[in-house]
């Protein structure tokens, strides 16, 4: 027997397992909040969401755009939308509006729904229906005009489709979400996502993230990027509370942890800075901190600085996950999580190995190529960019996944009467951000981890710029933290004390800010523009 591997099996299962048990937290006080409401609601609400499309004339592998911050209704539309065979195209709500509606056009979305707060940033976009997600405007897509027990449902899709569409199946290798990449460089690309990919990711991050039906999640990582990295689906699966956080705020993070009993959040390096600095102030003014033994930690998006790892499991005590993955491989590629054998290991050597992008998920394969870049297969490997077969052959050459981040593997010393260490993979840069100075490859990342252990250090992006006598050289460029002090010179020491002196910055320039794009992702090719100006080639 074959059935197909689609995220209507998700909340399936939720309604027939976990019918009356708490789904969603919404963030009150906002409009559109949904509040409190059970497995059987979010269901009901997400069959009506996909009945009002039916209506809407959206046929099956139609799209639908959806541009919010996390929200209930977000939370609905991942399966009002595609569980019944549509396609739902989730965009970064800080965009601009050029860079929204050219997502809309590209994508050919029939609607645009849109959060309240991005009603006049769309208002002019030229789309066949945009809707407002208010619970007015709305309220037919969502059940809002229903009296309570019509909006529940514990039916599964698959013993209730829609009427007119008995016959029709979603198939496993059917586009479930088009997700378009950050786009530093050029406009963004549109990652087609099957169901396969969306099944087995969430499937294989769960495992190996230990998610039970003991889990409560906070959704501080935004719903658009990589549709949560597939949680919002293994969540549900396993029927956890799912509490959403629309914005990031440290101290407002720790009171839902508090408050609603989290137990699992995912997030950048950034969300982890907000949530230590919040801790801080906290431990200043003598109150406890939640979740102590109790909460674990997925990060994702950059390798984070040792030292900040190390202050999460040991101030807060909260347990740090790494993954490493890519919009394109839906996204989990590889996972670090202290295994058993580390246990005797202090903290500072606990976190610096942490900070490695980890082993291969179950199910993946890597391997480098020549130049040191990280290719990958797996059954989540995306199917291909939307409407663009040269860049997607581009990426998959050669039946790998090239995945434009350059990285070598490091093994652990025997420890703990083992005959050998594992095998982890460091990702060192980004090709195009490794320095080579005079004829020494340095990582960024290992000269911005150095940095961010300053005290004074709030932010620091390292670059190559060109040297008569290197051909490149390391430079460093620092916002510092309100009120803290430190001239170039204690930084250049400071890191060549810790680093080999050929991966020391030469020169460090202090900055108010450093530019990033709408996901937070440092722009470098911005700050070394200035510098490689009047080049023919931006290496040296």
């Amino acid at each position: 027997m074959r059935l197909p591997l689609t995220v209507a099996d998700f909340l399936d299962r939720a309604v027939q397992v976990y019918p009356e048990r708490t789904a969603l937290v919404d963030e009150p006080g906002v409009a559109g909040s949904l509040g409190r409401i059970t497995y059987a609601e979010l269901a009901g609400r997400a069959r009506c969401l996909a009945e009002g499309l039916q209506r809407l004339g959206v046929p099956r592998g139609g799209r639908v755009a959806i541009v919010s911050p996390n929200s209930g209704r977000f939370l609905t539309a991942f399966f009002g939308v595609s569980a019944y065979g549509r396609v739902l195209v989730p965009i970064n709500y800080r965009l601009q509006p050029e860079e929204i509606g050219y997502i809309v056009e590209h994508s050919g979305a029939e609607v645009l729904l849109v959060d309240p707060d991005q009603e006049s940033l769309t208002a002019g976009l030229p789309v066949r229906h945009r809707i407002v997600l208010d619970g007015q405007a709305d309220a037919e897509l969502f059940g809002d005009h229903l009296p309570p027990e019509q909006r529940r449902t514990t039916q599964p899709t698959w013993s209730a489709p829609l009427p007119g569409e008995e016959d029709a199946v979603v198939e496993e290798d059917d586009t479930c979400s088009i997700n378009y990449t950050s786009g530093t460089t050029a406009r963004p690309k549109g990652v087609q996502l099957t169901h396969r990919n969306c099944w087995l990711n969430a499937v294989v991050l769960g495992w190996h993230t230990q998610l039970s039906d003991r889990d409560r999640y906070l959704h501080t990582l935004p719903m658009f990027h990589c549709n949560g990295w597939g949680m919002p689906y293994g969540l549900t699966g396993m029927g956890c509370p799912q509490v959403v956080q629309r914005k990031v705020d440290g101290e407002q993070i720790l009171q839902r942890v508090e408050q609603e009993g989290v137990t699992l959040l995912s997030g950048a390096p950034a969300v982890v800075a907000a949530i230590l600095g919040a801790a801080a102030t906290r431990l200043e003014r003598g109150e406890a901190l939640p979740g102590r033994d109790r909460v674990r930690m997925v990060v994702a998006g950059a390798p984070p600085p040792s030292r900040v790892i190390e202050r999460l499991e040991t101030e807060l005590g909260w347990e740090f996950i790494q993954i490493y993955g890519l919009t394109e491989t839906s996204p989990l590629l590889t996972v670090n999580r202290a295994p058993a054998e580390w246990a005797g290991l202090d903290s500072a050597e606990r976190a610096r190995r942490l900070s490695r992008a980890g082993t291969p998920a179950v199910g993946v394969r890597l391997q480098l190529a020549p130049d040191g870049e990280v290719l990958a297969q797996a059954n989540h490997v995306f199917a291909g960019y939307w409407r663009q077969p040269e860049a997607s052959a581009e990426a998959l050459a050669g039946g790998w996944f090239h995945t434009g981040d350059g990285g070598h593997f490091e093994v652990d010393g025997p420890e703990n009467g083992q005959a050998a260490g594992r095998t982890s993979l460091v990702i060192s840069d980004r090709k195009k951000d490794v320095i080579i100075t005079g004829g020494e490859n340095v990582s960024s990342i290992e000269v911005e981890d150095c940095l961010y252990q300053h005290p004074a250090v709030a932010e620091a992006a390292v670059i190559g710029v060109p040297d008569e006598r290197w051909g490149e050289t390391v430079k460093a460029l620092v916002v510092l933290k309100e009120g803290a002090t430190a001239t170039p010179e204690d930084l250049i020491a400071h890191c060549r004390d810790r680093l080999a002196h050929f991966k020391c910055p030469t020169s460090v320039e202090l900055r108010e800010s450093l530019p990033r794009t709408a996901t937070g992702k440092l722009q470098k090719f911005k700050l070394r523009a200035e510098y490689w100006a009047g080049r023919d080639r931006l290496v040296n």
